[in-house]
């Protein structure tokens, strides 16, 4: 006997918390609109949905905002006097760098599973803010190499939460095809911050500087953490929990509508069997988590010249200050692409070509860099390296688009696969040694040999999931069988 459709719904997010639950959603699998009144009811209801959703959504990209704040301000630091004053040498500025991403690999894992069997995972994410918080503020106040690195390792363990449960949680509300979009709003955070960043450092260092006797890196930690721990107490009432929750900011109708919503987009084929991943052992074993893992960390090391983009910005031979200055408007203009390219992504439902373009041009960005120290061509190189953001945005909406057969499932594989991609930053930063500079010509080459592995292993992985598709269209074919679910490619 096929489900129902609230057999469907009781499997995938378990007893309604919703009195009359029911009532409003009959189970009528042929007729997906008939619980909201008309197709065109449920259109207008849908509409009001998405924008009660996307106005929290826009909160979220203030906290990723701090997030990438918080973690990218010692490459400004860099240049007001961290190293001199924390007695530095050597690579050790590359490990305090590197040590951040140990932290954020160890407790990614272990945090989206916790994630996923929350209730409440409002209260759990505000949490870990207010906490990264903390440790930022603590790395202002540390007088030793070594008590700046113990509050980096701890910041890297508090922001781990962040990233892999953010998308998670909107794996939560949003279908497939509206991801790509809603996951570049929310990462737009991390461009705004390496734009504003600058901006933010440059005005904090240069002004604060000896304030209180703390020089002005010291500052720039003490502000940005302080802002972030403000932050925090006001996520705690606007992130939103799951769609089995009880929600006071929707209606009954739009709750129910956001379960339908899950219930049409999930791959139905075997919700009831084990063998999809519900445990980290499970998804150890699966090659798909190892494959889009290895892809993404060619990708994160390519894009460790982020940490050290301030460091590039100074080889033009400018001031401290106008070297933060200059950081900021290839950040500017890759935000924008990046929602334009997102948005065009999800309109067209194609996600391989929207990815790849921009690590091309970012290729390009690296090649004009090692090709001349000229100021001009320098410059311009920033602005082609920053549109690498793009990539990394839509390849998580390509993960999560890869495992929809229950959201524990996704939850394991957004966090296995960030969780080890992030080893590409742990040895990524030591991709920089000051030695190698002003050209750093071995840094960039490294650099493009990331990138192109990155780019040989996702086009085979597009090849799998397009032979993938044609099956199950095939089959469909076979059987008489209506369309069902395919890939994004």
């Amino acid at each position: 006997m096929a489900p129902s459709s609230t057999d469907v719904h009781d499997s995938l997010l378990g007893p309604s918390a919703i009195p009359g639950y029911d009532s409003i959603v009959t189970p009528r699998a042929d007729d997906p609109e008939d619980a909201f009144g008309s197709a065109e009811g449920r259109k207008r209801l849908e509409k009001q949905l998405l924008r009660k959703l996307d106005r929290r959504v826009a909160f979220l990209v203030l906290v990723s905002i701090m997030n990438y704040l918080d973690r990218s301000n010692a490459g400004a630091a860099r240049l007001s006097g961290l190293e001199s004053d924390l007695h530095m040498s050597g690579s050790q500025f590359n490990t305090l760098i590197s040590i951040l991403y140990v932290g954020y690999v160890l407790m990614q894992i272990p945090s989206n599973m916790f994630l996923s069997s929350l209730q409440r995972p409002s209260i759990y994410l505000s949490s870990c803010v207010f906490l990264w918080g903390v440790c930022s503020i603590a790395t202002g106040i540390s007088q030793t190499f070594a008590g700046a690195l113990a509050s980096r390792f701890f910041l890297g363990c508090c922001e781990a939460a962040w990233h892999p449960g953010a998308m998670f949680l909107l794996s939560r509300w949003y279908k497939r095809s509206e991801l790509a979009w809603r996951i570049s709003i929310i990462t737009s955070g991390s461009t705004l911050s390496s734009a504003f960043g600058a901006l933010i450092a440059s005005g904090v260092m240069g002004t604060m500087d000896t304030v209180f006797g703390f020089a002005g890196w010291r500052w720039l930690f003490l502000l940005e953490g302080s802002v972030t721990i403000l932050i925090a107490v006001f996520a705690i009432f606007v992130i939103p929990d799951y769609p089995s929750s009880s929600a006071s900011w929707l209606t009954p109708k739009e709750l129910a509508l956001a379960r339908r919503r899950l219930e049409e987009d999930v791959c139905h084929g075997d919700l009831d069997q084990a063998k999809y991943l519900s445990t980290l052992t499970q998804a150890l074993t699966d090659w798909r988590m190892w494959w889009l893992s290895t892809a993404l960390l060619c990708i994160f090391a390519t894009d460790s010249f982020v940490n050290f983009f301030p460091t590039l910005s100074a080889t033009m031979g400018y001031s401290p200050t106008v070297s933060l200055l200059l950081c900021a408007p290839p950040w500017i203009v890759a935000t924008i692409t990046a929602l334009i390219v997102a948005s065009h992504s999800d309109s067209s439902r194609e996600l391989f070509w929207h990815m790849f373009i921009p690590l091309l041009i970012t290729v390009a960005g690296f090649v004009l860099a090692m090709s001349t120290m000229s100021t001009p061509v320098r410059y311009l190189s920033l602005f082609l390296m920053a549109q690498l953001n793009i990539t990394i945005k839509l390849f998580m909406a390509w993960v999560s688009n890869s495992f929809p057969h229950s959201p524990r499932e996704r939850a394991v594989a957004l966090a296995l696969i960030n969780s080890v991609a992030h080893i590409g930053n742990v040895g990524g930063s030591y991709f920089w040694p000051s030695s190698w500079g002003p050209s750093y010509f071995k840094s960039f080459l490294l650099c493009i040999l990331m990138a192109v592995i990155a780019l040989v292993i996702s086009q085979r992985y597009r090849s799998y999931l397009e032979a993938a598709n044609k099956a199950a269209e095939e089959d469909e074919r076979l059987k008489g069988l209506p369309k069902g679910f395919r890939y994004l490619l």
